[in-house]
């Protein structure tokens, strides 16, 4: 076993890493295979009505895929049937399989499964003893219009601009805050810090929400680019340049003035108050952090490495602000050990830039014993770009980061197999934050050596976001029967100014996989 873990390591280093091995490592040149809105969703809360206990992705499934619903109930049936929405007709006869008996629920649970049926439509699930399903579809790129919606709640929340009902349709709005806001620290001192996303329903702005947001999505377009195209209906749609890219812009530009240009020091974000008595609203800047310097000095770093290729003038701009970030923050850091976010900033400059100081720093943190068993997310982002990179690196280095990712992976595959609903996490309390962080690192693995099981744990998350839940809500804006508006509009994944970025990236494997 160690032996085959071994040879997965090596398999995933050759197939991933662009790097030069540095000399003295005992390897070869590699090619690099890369294509170069938030609160956490509260998922705690009383359904109003009675729920069904079949329960379905209520988008639905794709014709040659794995379909399988999950039976709930004190009393469980022997089969099923799947009936066509329009007509009552029953097209198929399943039969339940894998019942056991859940001590806490004092419910059985069972799985059908209905992957024969692949003919287009609409259709439900029907049993005795416990009723219907709701609706779903059978149905080709079954996720492309999803994907898209995902893409696009940026657009919506774009800050200081007019969105039209051309572009946004129910989501228009006039022009907001486009005002100065006033220096936290000093009032006397305003700025221009108009534009970029709305990160909640207040107006806040924060830069390292909007970095990690970024930067999950610009290692997405990275991975998948073919399914990120020039027409998903915004203004700058048919420029040549894809749509995710000019909407990132659209953010790196409120970024840029978050950095005071003389120093390099970036301020931690905009707050927006009420004032009170009908006097409307007020903006402050928050002061400068270390933490966001580094924050935007791996984004933008990040965003210019990709953005070359569109407009060199504009990527050498953002290449430089994120130099002088770093810079302010090496003057200012003081003594503290290097954490994820100076990692993160390191590797992103390594390889967009070669600065040899930052792979120093790379090289310390990542030979720390126990970083490994702190893995989150700007750790995950800053350890792909590392094994990723053209520039040389060393090659132990990147076995470790494999490693830790691959021993990931198992471990959610692990608990996605002991799983009523055949994902990770705890389904008596929802962690949605938990579940998209795993399936960022599953869809990282998967795409490296395309493991089936994988590829279903990523598609059985899906179905969970979708409404195979024991809520049997749906997550995700416009699908389903029983959507998550009906319950509270603040719950959707997409409404999650974080979550949607790590939605897109797991929604941008399945499409890829789909259209390919």
């Amino acid at each position: 076993m160690h032996r085959i873990k071994k040879a997965l390591v090596l398999v995933l280093i050759l197939s991933l890493t662009g790097c030069a091995v540095l000399p003295g490592e005992n390897a070869q040149n590699l090619e690099n295979i890369f294509t170069s809105m938030e609160a956490e969703p509260d998922l705690s809360y009383e359904v109003p009505v009675s729920s069904p206990n079949i329960f379905v992705n209520q988008l639905g499934y794709i014709p040659e895929g794995t379909k399988v619903a999950v039976f709930c109930g004190k009393e469980l049936p022997d089969r099923f049937h799947v009936v066509r929405k329009e007509t009552g007709e029953i097209v198929y006869t399943g039969y339940l399989e894998e019942q056991g008996y859940q001590d806490k629920s004092k419910e059985y649970n069972s799985y059908g499964d209905f992957t024969e049926v692949r003919e287009p439509g609409a259709y439900y699930l029907e049993a005795p003893i416990i009723g219907r399903s709701y609706s779903f579809i059978i149905a080709d790129d079954l996720y492309r219009d999803v994907f898209k919606e995902a893409c696009r709640q940026y657009y919506y929340n774009r800050c200081g601009m007019t969105l039209t009902s051309q572009y946004a349709g129910d989501m228009a709005h006039n022009a907001c805050h486009t005002g100065r806001a006033f220096l936290k620290e000093d009032i006397s001192v305003s700025m221009d810090v108009s534009g970029g996303w709305h990160q909640d329903e207040s107006g806040l702005k924060a830069v390292e929400p909007a970095a990690r947001s970024i930067a999950v999505i610009l290692l997405a377009y990275e991975l998948f680019g073919d399914v990120f195209t020039d027409d998903m209906g915004i203004p700058e749609s048919g420029n040549e340049i894809p749509d995710i890219l000019d909407e990132v812009r659209y953010e790196i530009e409120w970024l840029l003035k978050m950095q005071d240009e003389k120093t390099g020091a970036v301020y931690l974000g905009v707050t927006v108050y009420e004032q009170g008595a009908g006097r409307g609203t007020v903006s402050y800047v928050e002061p400068a952090d270390l933490q966001a310097a580094r924050a935007f000095a791996m984004v933008l770093a990040k965003f210019s490495y990709l953005y070359q290729f569109y407009d060199t003038e504009y990527a050498t701009q953002c290449l430089k602000a994120a130099d002088r970030a770093w810079r302010y923050a090496q003057l200012n850091e003081g003594e503290e050990k290097i954490d994820e976010w100076k990692f993160a900033a390191a590797a992103e400059l390594y390889r967009a830039a070669g600065k040899q100081e930052c792979h120093r720093y790379i090289s310390e943190y990542l030979s720390e014993e126990d970083y490994g068993e702190k893995i989150d997310e700007v750790l995950f982002l800053g350890g792909v770009t590392y094994i990723s990179t053209t520039q040389p690196v060393k090659l132990t280095l990147c076995e470790d980061i494999i490693t830790i990712l691959m021993t990931k992976a198992e471990e959610i595959s692990e608990a996605a197999r002991d799983s009523l609903f055949l994902t990770g996490g705890n389904e008596e309390q929802d962690n949605m934050k938990e579940l998209l962080l795993d399936m960022m690192y599953m869809t990282l693995v998967n795409h490296v050596i395309s493991n089936h099981e994988y590829e279903n744990i990523i598609e059985n998350h899906l179905h969970y976001f979708m409404g195979r839940n024991k809520k049997a809500i749906s997550y995700i804006d416009n699908v389903g029967e029983n959507n998550y508006r009906l319950v509270d509009e603040n719950m959707g994944i997409m409404k999650q100014f974080e979550a949607d970025s790590r939605f897109i990236f797991m929604l941008s494997e399945v499409v890829s996989a789909y259209e390919t």
